[in-house]
């Protein structure tokens, strides 16, 4: 009888190997298995592309015009406001960070529905919500058209974002869950790098409707994704937690890995399935997360989405254009601009998913990037501080230095934070808490996202270039955090990440490492499981 969660899972005994121990299962990447992630994986170029197309039009003349006539008239050169104030805007950061507030109801009920139904459901409905979106943005009339349609953009990634990351790392095999997994993200810097090249085209378009083609060509990722998610199957994990029929996972999984050699995997897979099941049945999963044997897992839930968003890379994703407008660059050498540091920033995207993540480690990567970030954010912060006044412009030397830095900076966001944040969370929750972790990340990053769109621009008002200086601050206390506190998670498969836990130098007081497989089956009752009954752990008999 299930009465509590276990710390690191629902069965202890799978998770009480080392990490180095654990087996990599049978099999290899498949042709179904990239076409699969590559599909599921576009989900996230809906959220990249809205990203950069916001990002685009709030800096295009002809759409400030209309929607947001008060901004137009001090970026025509009202000599009294401070070109670090020239576009703070409440009206304007709400066209932003409306989307993130609908994510986060979406998010909660995306959890139901990805848990309760399967991961496919929740991308297709993400699908039509974005494409729904797209097409009210692209043809808004006024402002409340406009948010109106952030609204639904917003839901659409709610649930995209929700499902996708768990759907990529239950598909993975674990010895390339982090390349499989980190494609989330390098569909995300995709996203906003083909909107700036499109808003850079049609910006260009003489009439000035050029930013309706903007809005509304979001509908294309959205199409793709809906179609593509149609030919998709939903993953052998989610067929056995809800249920399904052994034997069509039993397939399904051998036509994953390409072996018909899957039973260990197959078993660890329906043993975790069936105590997760039970715990779930008597327990909501958003409270599982409260119990203290999941304290590490609602932590990174919470505190790794917190630290994304204090690096200062939504300022650059949602506000480079205007950044750029801010030093003196006009309407298209702006877009350029960002265009050029969202290319960079999808190669080396690309490069850590691919080539070095399951190589090299996540905390590697995490460290080096934290330590060239903090960096960028001091070298763009001093620049401003010496060259950028509240009227004039700064000289172009110092335009192309704020280029450069704001390019090293999304290279180390690229290679770090940007796909292993996704890739991280996505792979560490037990099965009986998975969709439910993964919602509470992402409801933290919309909020997160909104708080910081919402207000970036007026601190970027009052802090001036103090707020890069800010920003470099949070990227050292994130940095320290990764190394004091963040496991080692490459090659370990997801339903034996316990170990993980039990053996870290603090998050092990929160897990027991002593449970044995008599305490979970056959005999919950045996003497010596008595102390351990004590501690909340999960017993299935």
């Amino acid at each position: 009888m299930a009465t509590e969660a276990s710390s690191h899972g629902p069965i202890s005994s799978l998770a009480s190997r080392p990490a180095e121990s654990a087996p990599g299962y049978g099999g290899r990447i498949t042709s179904f298995v990239v076409f699969s992630s590559l599909v599921a994986a576009s989900g996230g170029i809906l959220f990249g592309f809205d990203l950069g197309i916001s990002g685009g039009v709030t800096a295009t003349g002809s759409f400030l015009q209309k929607f947001f006539p008060d901004v137009f008239e001090k970026m025509k050169g009202d000599t009294h406001v401070s070109n670090y104030c020239l576009f703070n805007s409440q009206v304007l950061t709400a066209f932003t960070s409306s989307l993130y507030i609908a994510g986060v109801f979406a998010s909660l009920i995306a959890s139901r529905v990805t848990a309760n139904y399967g991961r496919r459901p929740s991308m297709l409905i993400g699908s039509v919500l974005f494409l729904s979106g797209s097409v009210m943005g692209g043809a808004a009339m006024n402002a409340y058209m406009l948010i109106l349609s952030r609204i639904l953009l917003g839901f659409g990634v709610g649930f995209t974002n929700q499902a996708v990351p768990i759907y990529l790392s239950e598909m993975a095999p674990p010895r390339y869950r982090g390349a499989i997994t980190g494609g989330f993200d390098a569909s995300i810097v995709l996203g906003i790098f083909v909107a700036n090249l499109i808003n850079y085209g049609t910006q260009k378009i003489k009439s000035g409707w050029g930013w309706r083609i903007s809005l509304s060509s979001a509908a294309l990722p959205a199409m793709f994704l809906f179609v593509g998610v149609i030919f998709l199957p939903d993953t052998p994990t989610s067929i056995i937690h809800r249920g399904g029929d052994i034997g069509v996972a039993r397939h399904l999984l051998q036509r994953i890995r390409g072996t018909a050699e899957v039973d260990e995997e197959l078993n660890d897979i329906s043993v975790a399935a069936a105590a997760a099941s039970k715990v779930a049945f008597s327990t909501n999963s958003f409270l599982l997360l409260l119990r203290r044997n999941y304290r590490p897992h609602l932590v990174m839930a919470i505190v790794l989405p917190m630290f994304v968003n204090i690096t200062g890379v939504s300022a650059v994703n949602f506000y480079a254009p205007v950044m750029f407008r801010t030093i003196g660059q006009n309407e298209s050498s702006s877009l350029m601009s960002t265009v050029i540091t969202r290319g960079i920033a999808f190669v080396f995207t690309l490069t850590a998913a691919l080539a070095a993540v399951d190589r090299i480690g996540r905390r590697t990567l995490y460290l080096t990037g934290g330590a060239v970030m903090a960096a960028s954010h001091v070298a763009l912060g001093t620049v401003l501080k010496e060259e950028l006044r509240d009227h004039g412009t700064v000289s172009a030397g110092s335009a192309y230095a704020v280029v450069l830095i704001v390019c090293v900076f999304v290279a180390a966001f690229g290679w770090s934070w940007g796909p292993l944040t996704w890739l991280f969370t996505g792979e560490i929750f037990p099965m009986e808490i998975r969709s439910a972790g993964m919602s509470t990340m992402v409801i933290i990053n919309f909020l997160m996202n909104f708080a910081v769109a919402q207000s970036l621009l007026a601190v970027l008002c009052g802090l001036k270039a103090g707020l890069f200086f800010l920003f470099g601050g949070g990227v050292v206390v994130m940095t320290a955090f990764v190394y004091w506190l963040m496991p080692e998670t490459k090659g370990v498969p997801m339903e034996k990440m316990g170990s993980i836990w039990a053996e870290h130098w603090y998050w092990k007081r929160f897990v027991d490492h002593d449970m044995d497989e008599a305490c979970v089956k056959p005999n919950p009752a045996a003497p010596h499981c008595k102390k351990q009954r004590s501690k909340s752990y999960t017993y299935t008999s």
